[in-house]
């Protein structure tokens, strides 16, 4: 049997298991009636913030091993629709080489076709990027949560975002000819794509220079990080960071990828060494600021925009408490952004721990 003939016939296999699976586990089928309504480019899956109930099954081993950046897996996407759960046919891998090497759980990346999306909340998203917790522990999951914040809290700060959504998943993971159920949290990302059209922009593919991108954008995205206590990104290569390139003429750095943050916490979570640069922090709670020297009145211009969003950035993490399993966790991640407003307010801890830290290379 040729190779892809072996590959044709796993996925026919697994697709069966999964339908005798799902018709014996009482799963509701329904078709929608109408297109869910769309607002400017954002979609109706993004528009709706209710945490989304979804259902996958897969082997994780095979996930791991089997999958890269041109090779998925085929699978069916269960999400609830309303009281019933409804199915797409996607394809699926696994993304994040350091997640995917130390953690149980890899992040997936999501694609379906859009005849197969037409007339679902996921009409007009072609690609979507699958969060999912490192392990199955309830501080992960808390984890999860942190870093569906920082983006959240972005959100704020700059129109320039991904949108996402906290999602509620069901995994059922093949074991050989056993199967195990994780119930796990996790979030939906958009695709780039999507932030590019919203935004009337250019998604760019090549390297440009943080002190050659917008210095108003480049800044609040070296503020955003220094808040979070995330080191592991570089807008120089593009290192958990894509560039925009506006209407307006401008390049504006777009962040993602938060796992490794301050905020965040992770137990598998190192400082960061992009490129081989070796930083003298002991943990990633530390901050430090990674951004480049500008114009003093651009810093105090950013500095002034967070503090006007100050009250904003609280109320996304105070309506995300009920999120958390451990009521610690919250108050861990509440108070670690309250330190980073402190910095601010004082003016001398501003100009030390931020002005004067500006690169120079």
């Amino acid at each position: 049997m040729s190779k892809a003939n072996y590959k044709l016939v796993k996925n026919q296999t697994f697709l069966r298991f999964l339908f005798v699976f799902i018709a014996t586990s009482g799963f509701l089928y329904a078709q929608e009636e109408e297109t869910p309504v769309e607002s400017g480019e954002t979609t109706a899956l993004f528009l709706e913030q209710a945490t989304l109930p979804i259902k996958l099954c897969f082997s994780n081993k095979e996930m791991k091993k089997e999958t890269n950046d041109s090779t998925y897996l085929l699978s069916k996407l269960y999400y609830k629709n309303e009281a019933q759960w409804d199915s797409l046919d996607v394809k699926i891998r696994a993304r994040g080489n350091y997640r995917r090497a130390h953690c149980y759980f890899p992040p997936l990346k999501v694609k379906m076709k859009k005849a197969v999306a037409k007339g679902t909340i996921f009409q007009g998203n072609k690609e979507l990027k699958l969060v999912m917790p490192c392990v199955q522990s309830s501080s992960t999951m808390d984890n999860v949560v942190k870093e569906y914040m920082a983006y959240k809290i972005y959100e704020v700060i700059s129109p320039y975002h991904f949108k996402t959504r906290m999602a509620d998943i069901e995994f059922i993971e093949l074991r050989g000819k056993k199967s195990k159920v994780h119930n796990i949290k996790g979030f939906l990302i958009e695709d780039i794509d999507k932030v590019a059209k919203r935004e009337n922009s250019k998604k760019m593919k090549r390297t440009v220079h943080p002190l050659e991108q917008d210095d108003i954008g480049a800044t609040q995205n070296d503020f955003f990080q220094f808040m979070i206590g995330n080191t592991d990104y570089s807008t120089a290569y593009q290192h958990n960071q894509k560039l925009l390139f506006t209407a307006d003429y401008k390049t504006i750095p777009l962040p993602y990828d938060f796992d490794m943050s301050g905020l965040v916490d992770a137990s598998y979570a190192v400082v960061s060494q992009v490129q081989g640069e070796v930083l003298e922090l002991e943990s990633v709670t530390d901050r430090l600021y990674r951004g480049f020297e500008r114009d003093e009145a651009v810093f105090r211009e950013v500095r002034k925009h967070f503090l006007d969003k100050k009250d904003q950035v609280f109320e996304v993490i105070d309506g995300l408490k009920p999120q958390f399993d451990n009521e610690k966790e919250f108050q861990i991640a509440r108070n670690f952004i309250d330190d980073f407003y402190k910095v601010l307010i004082d003016e001398n801890k501003f100009k030390n721990e931020i002005i004067r830290k500006g690169r120079v290379k």
